[in-house]
């Protein structure tokens, strides 16, 4: 017989450390995770198997689907928008056709055990694209269903995955003699910029803010590539982690969408420049936008709309910006960069 367990993609990210730390925690479940590179030895701890491969296997899927019954999927794997930028096609293989990977070996999963499989799929900001700064102004917290016209590939991929998955879990195959979809419940949370005391930026185009943080924290000069009047939304790791559990948890009958936004706080890069320097009084931390960059930047929100994730599952982040940055990055950071060789 096959084991139960639940699948994490891209687990060795700056989302999966918190989440395997979590899933551990509370789940009696194995962990079964794939990525690839190794994770580190105190994340691999914590899982009961570990594959290194890409999700663009498919005999490798083929070999989880055979020795596992996954329930649960958080499907984190994707390359990120800088990079996407430099290779899109890439991009697209990664972030759409290892997507498109993963959602059928969750419907094979589901026809298989004859109970859909929960499949939670972290999108992005960056599937939205406001015309310029007058308009972003303007519309202040943006919907779910607003402004989605993505000018990144990143957020192009994750735009049309988002639909990949509207797509499995309710019209798949539709013309077929009997019914197939409903075999994966498909749930999809439109992440802010996120930032991490834990793990070191990665390469996101939000990722001015923690770039800025650990910076400081090393003692290293930092020229932020935006301006200081950028504003953005952004959530803390925890809170991050903690929204894909709830949204995992949630009843299918109280959802009434499929894609949620989630934030949390929203300053300008002044207002964070300045916090880190309340924290990190000789950082130096200057202001050299670079006009490519920002002009991405500049087509996502000042912030979102996340009532629809409060209303109906309960979302509520514990994190606002002062104490994000008093309980949770700063004293986290200081001891990580102390401990540090």
């Amino acid at each position: 017989m096959r084991t139960a367990a639940i699948l994490i993609t891209g687990a060795g990210g700056e989302i999966g450390h918190g989440l395997i730390e979590r899933l551990a925690q509370q789940s009696e479940k194995p962990i079964v995770t794939l990525d690839v590179r190794p994770l580190e030895a105190e994340v691999a701890r914590c899982t009961s198997q570990e594959f290194v491969g890409s999700i663009l296997d498919r005999s490798l899927l083929d070999r989880i689907l055979a020795e596992f019954e996954v329930d649960l999927v958080f499907h984190l794997a994707a390359l990120l928008s800088t990079r996407s930028e430099f290779t899109p096609v890439a991009a697209h293989e990664v972030n759409v056709d290892g997507t498109l990977n993963l959602l059928e070996f969750a419907q094979r999963q589901g026809e298989s055990h004859g109970k859909p499989v929960v499949f939670l799929y972290p999108s992005s900001i960056a599937a939205y694209g406001l015309p310029d700064l007058d308009t972003k102004a303007r519309v202040g917290k943006v919907k779910e269903n607003e402004w989605t016209k993505p000018t990144t590939m990143y957020g192009c991929n994750k735009l049309y995955c988002e639909h990949l998955g509207r797509y499995y879990a309710k019209r798949y195959k539709q013309l077929a003699a009997e019914p197939l979809a409903g075999k994966v419940d498909f749930r999809c949370l439109r992440f802010p910029g996120l930032i991490s005391a834990v793990t070191v930026p990665s390469g996101g185009t939000s990722d001015f803010a923690p770039e800025m943080l650990h910076a400081a924290a090393q003692g290293k000069p930092y020229a932020c590539f935006v301006r200081p009047d950028t504003r953005i939304p952004f959530m803390a790791m925890p809170d991050a982690v903690e929204a894909l559990l709830r949204l995992a948890a949630a009843p299918r009958l109280s959802l009434n969408h499929t894609v949620y936004n989630v934030g949390a706080f929203a300053p300008s890069a002044q207002e964070i420049r300045e916090l880190v320097l309340a924290a990190f009084p000789n950082a130096e931390i200057s202001f050299a936008p670079d006009h490519k960059r920002q002009g991405i930047v500049d087509t996502w929100p000042a912030d979102v709309d996340d009532s629809a994730a409060r209303a109906d599952w309960g979302y509520a982040p514990a994190y606002d910006l002062e104490r994000c940055f008093a309980e949770y990055l700063v004293p986290t950071i200081k001891q990580r960069y102390a401990q540090a060789p």
